[in-house]
């Protein structure tokens, strides 16, 4: 595995999310019905995990091209109503991380 740059010549960002919620199936229609708002957003790849004892707690991993314009959007009220929506429990652990 390398760290190489993305296109734009920034080092990989990644983004971490943590949550639980009520169905886990309904979420993922939602999460996956806004793949054009996140890559929007600079957003993209995602890889999603259940827990192992729960199959409601969801991890999210995704790369990040610009930090700024993701957590505007991560924080932006259309936003936290889609999360609403789909079922999401509280506020979700987030996380943005540089490759190391």
């Amino acid at each position: 595995m390398t760290n190489a740059p993305h296109a734009n010549g920034n080092a990989n960002e990644n983004l971490t999310l943590h949550f639980k919620v009520k169905d886990f199936n309904a979420w993922r229609t939602s999460y996956n019905g806004n793949e054009k708002g996140r890559a929007s957003a600079g957003i993209t790849n995602g890889r999603v995990f259940r827990g192992a004892d729960d199959q409601n707690e969801v991890i999210v991993l995704q790369d990040v091209a610009d930090v700024a314009k993701a957590r505007s959007w991560l924080g932006s009220n259309d936003m936290k109503t889609t999360m609403q929506k789909s079922g999401v429990v509280g506020s979700p652990n987030v996380r943005f991380a540089a490759a190391a």
